[in-house]
């Protein structure tokens, strides 16, 4: 059990996981918490913010709320500042909050796509340029980014989200070239499908859900507690040897 703690343990570290408050991230909000992470949630919604942090105190976690819109630069900027004055410095950042459309490249707009680019690309970058020089100064961090099989391909009619998330991968790269050789590793993990609220128009098609459930290997779709594990995992000192990398949690879905 040593052994186990010493690579998995959180205890001492802050966590914020921005998209924490429901999906994947209060999956994996609620895994680095329940590893001993003092973690701040931070989501727009009041109310799912508060349910999600009453889930981990109730298991024992310490777990604190932030609500802002991370599209919007000033309360993003406010935000951070709100976690560091609840848990201190941010030792492991999670970003998986993402704003998603799903018109035809035809119809999208420009008002679409600068929204998607806001949350998904510009606040990952903004909350890494606030945190992970302080990491790196301190020697230990962790950046997980939470991208798309549109990081990496064509999928599922959401031009603009697709482009937003190649270019997550592609800050992940970046982010860990600069930081990595002080102690910062960074990472992306890319789901299959997973049934969350992001993919709820898309669940509501229950033969398009049945085909994609077969073309993952497991002959499932995911779920948000599927995540768990590569989130500690990240998020530890097992991982100190990882970065820069993308880790397919999908059910075998991008290789099939």
């Amino acid at each position: 059990m040593t052994m186990i703690e010493d690579l998995f343990s959180l205890r001492g570290r802050s966590a914020l996981v921005t998209g924490g408050s429901s999906g994947i991230g209060a999956a994996m909000a609620e895994a680095i918490a329940g590893a001993g992470a003092r973690t701040v949630l931070l989501a727009r919604r009041e109310g799912p913010l508060r349910e999600a942090v009453a889930r981990i105190t109730e298991a024992g976690g310490e777990a604190h709320a932030v609500s802002a819109d991370i599209g919007d630069r000033a309360e993003l900027a406010r935000a951070a500042e709100e976690a560091v004055g609840l848990v201190g410095e941010i030792d492991i950042l999670v970003n998986c909050a993402a704003v998603m459309y799903r018109p035809h490249l035809d119809e999208h707009t420009v008002e679409q796509w600068d929204s998607q680019f806001a949350a998904d690309v510009d606040a990952p970058f903004l909350l890494g340029q606030r945190f992970a020089p302080k990491m790196a100064e301190r020697g230990w961090g962790r950046i997980i980014n939470v991208g798309s099989q549109q990081s990496i391909s064509a999928f599922g009619n959401s031009g603009g989200y697709g482009a937003a998330k190649a270019a997550l991968a592609g800050l992940t790269r970046s982010q860990a070239e600069a930081w990595s050789a002080r102690g910062v590793c960074v990472n992306t993990i890319i789901p299959g499908f997973v049934l969350t609220p992001l993919t709820e128009q898309t669940a509501r098609d229950e033969q398009r859900v049945a085909a994609l459930a077969a073309r993952h290997m497991v002959n499932r779709n995911g779920v948000p507690d599927d995540f768990r594990g590569a989130a500690v995992f990240l998020a530890s000192e097992a991982a100190r040897f990882v970065t820069g990398q993308i880790l397919f949690v999908d059910g075998g879905f991008s290789v099939h």
